[in-house]
């Protein structure tokens, strides 16, 4: 079975990295940084929403700014299908 990250890059999905700045109510004045990584499809990112959703929902800690950097790691140009096979001794 082939694995999960590499079923989403065939699929057109990029490693998302996502920069979270955040604070906690108790001390507002500092603000803290969370680093996130999955992959997800560019333009509409709907993995990291459902992530930032889940934060909002479920983390006391109320969200700063996000910054995020996508990379499609591999694409239809860079993965073909080999018909044969050399073996070397």
């Amino acid at each position: 079975m082939a694995d999960r990250d590499f079923r989403f890059q065939l699929k057109g999905y990029g490693l998302l990295t996502a920069e979270i700045f955040y604070y906690l109510p108790d001390y507002p004045s500092l603000i803290q940084q969370f680093v996130w990584q999955d992959y997800d499809e560019a333009p509409d990112y709907p993995v990291l929403f459902k992530f930032l959703d889940h934060w909002r929902r479920e983390i006391e800690a109320a969200i700063h700014s996000v910054r995020i950097a996508h990379e499609r790691s591999i694409g239809a140009r860079e993965f073909r299908n080999v018909d044969g096979e050399f073996t070397l001794h």
